[in-house]
C-alpha cells in the first residue's frame, strides 16, 4: 500500500513551518506498514509538473491532501490534477475547513472522493486498510464520501483518549532542509484540546474540550531530537501550553535535569501565566510567549467569550518583562460589536503594552467554517461579504459590522502594514549610516535573506545553474554566484551573504562529480540521537 500526502502551497508571508499534521499522519501510516511519500509545495517548486512525476514514480493508491480555508481551493485543484493524471487514485482531503464543510467541498469538487473529518491519524489508516482490503468505505468512522452518486457521512470518530498512542511524527519524510535554509522555525505539540469557547476559533471543535497530554518524557525527547536538527527555534504549537501549570513546570524541570540547551516558544492565555512560571520557562530555554489578546474593549471580549480582561493582559506582559521572556500578542479587528471607537481603543492598548515590552500585530476577523461567528453571523451583527476562500488569510476584510465597514478595516490593516514597512525602511537607513543596533541589523538581514533564498528556491535557480568545471582551490560559491547573480544586480552583496550562510549550515550542498561542481538544496535531515547538527551528505564539498 502506497500513500502520497500533499501540502498545498500558501505564501511564505504566513511564516510556515514544516507540516506537523502531515507528519503525524505519515507516522501513523508508516507504523501501520504503509509506504508514504510527502510532497510539500510550500517550499518545493514545480506544482503539477512535480506532482505528475511523483505519481508516475511512486504510483500511490491514495493521495491525501490537507488544507486550511485560505488554501483549500489549491488543494481541490491538486485533487482535480490527480484525477486527470491517474483516475484510479482515491483522493482524500482533511483539515479544519473540510471537516466543517465536508458535503459542500465534495459537491464543489467532483475529483475529490473522501473528506476525513477531525483528527485524522486513525481515520486515514483505517481508510487505507479499507481500500487495500476492498472493504466498504462505510465501515470507516469519521468520513464523508461518495457512494452511488450520493454523499454519505459515517458516524463521528471518538477522539484519541491517550496521545502517547500516536507514533512520533514522521519528519524524516518532510523537506526539513528547505525550511532550515530559510531560517524558519520547526513546530511540535505537547497536547491537544481547549476548554474555552472563543467564538472565532475552531480548535475546540477539532480537537475537543478536554486537554489531552503527551507524557513529559516523550515531550522532552522530541524537543531534544528537534533541537539536534539545527533549527533556530522550536515552536510549541499547543492551543494552550500553560493550561496545566504543574505539567508545564514538569516539562521545564525535565529539560533542565537533562542539561539541554533548547530555544523554544509557546502560546498561552493571559490569565494562565505568572512570573514564577515564566521564569522557569525562561530557564528551560523559552524565549517568547504569544498571547491572543484580541481586543481592548470589555464588551467585545465578553461577546467573543475570550474570558480575559485588560488587567490580566497588562499583568501577563509585565510578568514576561520581569522574567526576561519576550511577550508577543495578536489582536483581531472586526469582531462583533466593533466600531471606529473600539478599533482606536485597541490600537491605543497595543501602544500602551508595547511601552512595556510587548511585540504585537493585528489580524482581521475571518469567519472560518466551523466557527460560531460564521454559524451565528446575523445574530452577532456580522455581515459576511464573500466565500472566496483565498481571501480568508486574516489580512483582508471578508466580513464587517454595522459600524466598522470593510473599507475601515482594510484601511486600518493597510496603515499597520505601512507602519511596519516604514519601520524596516528606517532600520535600512540607519544600517546604511552605520547607526543601526546589532539587533536591528540582524532583524533586517534575516528578512532579506529569507526573501532572497525563497525566491532562489521556488524559481529553481540553483538547479538551473547546472554544473561547471572548477580549478583546484577555486571557491565553488563564487561560481554559483556568477550563475545566479545576474538577476540580482542591485543585491549581489546580500545574495552572496545569503548563499554563504546557507552553505555554511549545510542547507545548500556543494557536490563534486568528475571534476565539476554543482549545488543542491538539502531536502531531508536525518533524525539525530543527541544534541548535534546533522552531518553533511557524502560527496559534499
Amino acid at each position: 500500500m502506497r500513500v502520497l500526502l500533499i501540502h498545498p502551497f500558501y505564501p511564505i508571508g504566513e511564516t510556515p513551518s514544516p507540516p506537523l499534521g502531515l507528519a503525524y499522519l505519515a507516522g501513523a501510516l508508516e507504523a501501520g506498514g504503509i509506504e508514504v511519500r510527502v510532497l510539500d509545495l510550500v517550499v518545493t517548486p514545480g506544482g503539477e509538473r512535480r506532482l505528475e512525476r511523483l505519481l508516475a514514480e511512486f504510483d500511490p493508491q491514495v493521495a491525501g491532501l490537507t488544507a486550511v480555508t485560505m488554501n483549500v481551493d489549491r488543494a481541490l485543484s491538486l485533487a482535480a490534477a490527480i484525477k486527470r493524471l491517474e483516475p484510479a487514485i482515491l483522493t482524500v482531503l482533511g483539515g479544519p475547513h473540510a471537516s466543517f464543510c465536508a458535503a459542500e467541498t465534495l459537491a464543489a469538487c467532483p475529483a475529490l472522493d473522501v473528506v476525513v473529518r477531525g483528527e485524522g491519524e486513525e481515520t486515514l489508516l483505517e481508510l487505507c486498510r479499507a481500500v487495500e482490503r476492498r472493504r466498504p468505505l462505510a465501515s470507516v468512522r469519521g468520513i464523508t464520501f461518495r457512494e452511488e452518486g450520493r454523499l454519505r457521512s459515517t458516524p463521528e470518530r471518538p477522539l484519541l483518549p491517550e496521545l502517547d498512542r500516536l507514533p512520533l511524527p514522521a519528519r524524516h519524510l518532510l523537506p526539513l532542509g528547505r525550511y532550515r535554509a530559510l531560517g524558519l522555525a520547526v513546530s511540535m505539540t505537547t497536547s491537544r484540546g481547549c476548554p474555552h469557547r472563543c467564538i472565532f476559533c475552531v480548535g475546540r471543535r477539532m480537537v475537543g474540550a478536554r486537554v489531552r497530554l503527551h507524557g513529559v518524557p516523550r515531550v522532552v525527547d522530541e524537543l531534544a531530537a528537534l533541537s539536534a536538527l539545527g533549527f533556530p527555534q522550536i515552536n510549541l504549537a499547543d492551543d494552550w501550553f500553560t493550561a496545566d501549570a504543574r505539567r508545564c513546570l514538569a516539562v521545564c524541570d525535565e529539560i533542565l535535569a537533562r542539561g539541554l540547551s533548547i530555544r523554544w516558544t509557546s502560546f498561552a492565555r493571559a490569565d494562565s501565566v505568572s512570573e514564577e512560571l515564566l521564569s522557569r520557562m525562561k530557564a528551560a530555554g523559552c524565549t517568547a510567549v504569544s498571547f491572543g489578546l484580541e481586543s481592548a474593549n470589555d464588551a467585545i471580549l465578553r461577546t467573543a467569550r475570550k474570558r480575559i480582561t485588560r488587567e490580566q493582559a497588562r499583568a501577563a506582559v509585565e510578568a514576561c518583562r520581569r522574567a526576561g521572556v519576550t511577550a508577543m500578542a495578536s489582536f483581531i479587528l472586526g469582531l462583533p460589536g466593533e466600531t471606529p471607537e473600539t478599533i482606536q481603543e485597541t490600537l491605543a492598548f497595543g501602544e500602551e503594552l508595547a511601552a512595556r515590552g510587548l511585540q504585537y500585530g493585528f489580524h482581521l476577523l475571518a469567519p472560518f467554517p466551523g466557527t460560531e461567528v460564521r454559524e451565528r453571523s446575523a445574530a452577532l451583527g456580522l455581515r459576511i461579504l464573500t466565500d472566496d476562500w483565498s481571501r480568508y488569510d486574516a489580512n483582508r476584510a471578508v466580513c464587517e459590522t454595522a459600524a466598522a465597514p470593510a473599507a475601515l478595516l482594510e484601511k486600518t490593516a493597510r496603515d499597520w502594514e505601512r507602519r511596519f514597512g516604514d519601520y524596516l525602511a528606517a532600520i535600512g537607513r540607519r544600517r546604511a549610516e552605520g547607526q543601526a543596533t546589532e539587533e536591528e541589523r540582524r532583524t533586517l538581514g534575516n528578512l532579506e535573506r529569507i526573501v532572497l533564498l525563497y525566491e532562489l528556491m521556488m524559481n529553481e535557480a540553483i538547479e538551473a545553474a547546472g554544473s561547471w568545471a572548477i580549478e583546484d582551490g577555486a571557491d565553488p560559491l563564487a561560481g554559483l554566484l556568477e550563475r545566479v547573480g545576474s538577476a540580482y544586480a542591485g543585491e549581489r552583496e546580500k545574495l552572496s551573504a545569503a548563499l554563504a550562510s546557507a552553505a555554511a549550515r549545510g542547507d545548500l550542498e556543494c557536490v563534486r562529480e568528475g571534476g565539476k561542481v554543482r549545488f543542491r538544496w538539502r531536502e531531508f535531515l536525518e533524525p539525530a540521537t543527541g544534541p548535534r547538527r546533522a552531518a553533511r551528505a557524502p560527496g559534499a564539498c
